[in-house]
């Protein structure tokens, strides 16, 4: 029997080594398949968008407790603090979600009351404005500790119908990307020489295919020869029409030595709302009308660099411009005012962009496919004149 037992073993040790010898071997990290839930290296990430055209999802730390742990759901998470905490954020839920309930009785109270008994119409109105944001108040605060809420809105799986990832949105373009844009707007000079103030509160992003152009950003001419592609994320519900507007203030005026502005684009009566974001400029969404097409920035030789400012207005509500009535601002040669157009509209401008355009190899042959003269003309900055040179007398040096 222990002759029969220690076969036994010996022939389990043979198998088991010629089954791990057969197994195929685990592919080391770099060549295991990317995925944008698991990577958790600086090395992995910067290859990520490389071989998927994918950005990783979420923080760091939180890929990498992904990749090492089972593939458990959020809510169910086997931490017992984690629990403790969700129970209390739950009971702080249903407290705010009652006061909601509060609140809409309230303002259906209120719109069924007659406009005599309120005051006016305007003070019935401006109550009724007043308790709606509240409203949207009650509603983020409900939702804004929410582990899961904070989650989805990280992984980028966020409903921007809702009041709560519309703010979360706002938040983090507030503390990132507008203070870049504000830095790049005050540095190069847009305001005030394009427009006397700015304070933008939608997110605006150019793209040309599927780069993303940041503010300030120089792009070559064969490039920008093509209209852009813009994506505006405004953060506040309901769908709204704007005037978009594309302004080149530097071009060079010689007999005045200084310069003018001219209109390279201008649509106006584009919709836009939280879900719906997409302008491609080569055809707005949409019943928008163009009234001027795309100009191709271009730069003389000589020439600094232009900014080519773009403009995000919106109009007032319930208002649908007439083309006819915009045409007379891009009528006029080298002399568009940017302040005028938002004056006719009575309105202001909410979201910004910029790049920059300079004299390159391919700028000649860009002028002329779109027709524009100019491109056999080098510009030099005038040589300052000298003083009068005044000998001094010698005798004052001895």
């Amino acid at each position: 029997m222990a002759v029969n037992a220690q076969f036994t073993t010996t022939a389990s040790k043979i198998e088991a080594t010629v089954e791990t010898e057969n197994a195929t071997p685990e592919p080391p990290l770099l060549q295991r398949p990317l995925d944008p839930n698991t990577v958790a290296t600086p090395r992995l990430e910067r290859r990520l968008p490389r071989t998927t055209r994918q950005q990783p999802i979420g923080s760091r730390r939180r890929r990498a407790a992904l990749r090492t742990s089972a593939n458990i759901p959020f809510e169910q998470l086997p931490y017992q603090c984690f629990q403790e905490a969700r129970k209390i954020l739950l009971a702080d839920r249903e407290d705010k979600l009652k006061q909601i309930e509060e609140e809409r009785r309230r303002i259906a109270k209120v719109q069924a009351t007659p406009a005599e008994k309120c005051g006016e119409e305007y003070v019935k109105k401006g109550r009724l404005v007043r308790m709606q944001k509240y409203l949207e108040h009650l509603k983020i605060l409900a939702d804004i500790n929410d582990p899961v809420i904070k989650k989805r809105f990280e992984d980028g799986d966020g409903d921007m119908t809702r009041p709560i990832y519309r703010f979360l949105a706002d938040r983090r373009w507030r503390q990132q990307r507008r203070l870049i844009l504000m830095q790049r707007v005050n540095q190069m000079h847009v305001v005030p020489d394009v427009v006397p103030s700015l304070d933008p509160t939608a997110e605006v992003r150019l793209a040309w295919g599927r780069r993303i152009t940041q503010p300030g950003e120089i792009v070559n001419s064969r490039v920008s020869e093509e209209p852009p592609r813009l994506n505006v994320q405004v953060f506040d519900q309901g769908e709204r029409l704007v005037s978009i507007a594309v302004v080149d203030p530097d071009v060079p005026n010689v007999e005045t030595d200084g310069f003018d502005s001219r209109c390279h684009f201008l649509a106006v009566n584009v919709p836009i709302s939280p879900t719906s974001t997409a302008i491609p400029l080569s055809k707005p969404p949409g019943d928008a009308h163009i009234v001027k097409s795309w100009l191709p920035p271009h730069a003389q030789k000589g020439s600094p660099y232009h900014r080519l400012v773009i403009f995000i207005i919106q109009q007032q509500e319930g208002k649908i411009l007439e083309p006819k009535e915009m045409e007379k601002y891009t009528n006029k040669h080298n002399d568009f005012n940017m302040t005028s157009v938002i004056g006719h509209l009575r309105s202001k401008a909410i979201g910004v962009h910029l790049f920059r355009t300079i004299w390159d190899e391919s700028m000649a042959d860009v002028m002329q496919r779109a027709g524009i003269e100019g491109a056999n003309i080098e510009l030099k900055r005038k040589k300052p004149e000298k003083l009068p040179y005044k000998k001094k007398d010698g005798e004052r040096y001895r």
